[in-house]
């Protein structure tokens, strides 16, 4: 795109010849995709003109673990919500998330993590999977970056204990599907369209559910550690005895 790319007058985009309506980030999440200012500026170029991104850089930092933190704490949901009920319904889907700067806030959160590890989750700014530190690791790993800047690019996150259920997983490689205990998560689709004052529409578009052995940590499906599934509802009496 830095150099077929052009962005006219009027903030229309264009690649050798055709205007260009949708741009979909297929890569652009991590840093090491931004080698050279080029990859930077392509970026940039796409973000000021008219084309439809997805997704733009507002919706692209929304997903980041930093950004999560910041709106967990107290008062941030309420800056962009009015209604306490739905502030309420939003909060409760939250969990804990919390900073490793190097402050007060910081070194405690380090210190928690350091006595209890088995409880939290250690995320960097990552997405797709086999970047995140679980339980006995976070240890050693986080006295390793102690004192470093790198800390600051982490975030703790309190480790999610869902309800271990039985099914049979199809494995590539295996005869025969296994019935074992597998642990699942939901995750909704959705699509927004709008721009810094207005959204035009957000709808709901449909789900996936992914499902990995309950012991292992990681459940990406494209790495191979997970499984699609499909959902099967029942009355909590029956899914969750306590």
């Amino acid at each position: 795109l830095a150099n077929r790319a052009e962005m006219k007058e009027d903030k229309s985009l264009w690649i050798d010849g055709h205007e260009v309506a949708v741009v979909y980030m297929r890569c652009g999440y991590h840093p090491d995709q931004y080698p050279t200012e080029k990859e930077w500026e392509a970026r940039l170029m796409m973000e000021r003109s008219l084309a439809i991104k997805s997704p733009s850089i507002s919706y692209h930092l929304a997903g980041t673990k930093k950004v999560q933190q910041e709106l967990a704490k107290p008062g941030q949901v309420e800056r962009f919500l009015g209604d306490k009920a739905q502030i309420e319904s939003v909060r409760d889907i939250f969990t804990g998330l919390y900073s490793l700067d190097h402050d007060e806030v910081g070194n405690k959160s380090y210190e928690a993590a350091i006595s209890s590890p088995e409880k939290f989750v250690l995320k960097p700014q990552r997405e797709g999977g086999g970047n995140n530190v679980y339980g006995a690791d976070i240890k050693p790993f986080l006295e390793k970056i102690k004192d470093s800047e790198e800390r600051n690019a982490y975030i703790l996150m309190d480790r999610i204990q869902p309800p271990i259920t039985t099914n049979y997983m199809v494995r590539p490689g295996q005869a025969k599907a296994k019935l074992v205990d597998v642990i699942s998560e939901l995750g909704i689709f959705g699509y927004v369209i709008g721009d810094k004052n207005t959204i035009h529409t957000n709808k709901y578009v449909g789900q996936m559910l992914r499902t990995k052995l309950s012991h292992v940590d990681e459940g990406g499906v494209a790495a191979g550690l997970g499984a699609l599934d499909s959902v099967y509802l029942v009355d909590a009496g029956r899914c969750c005895l306590t």
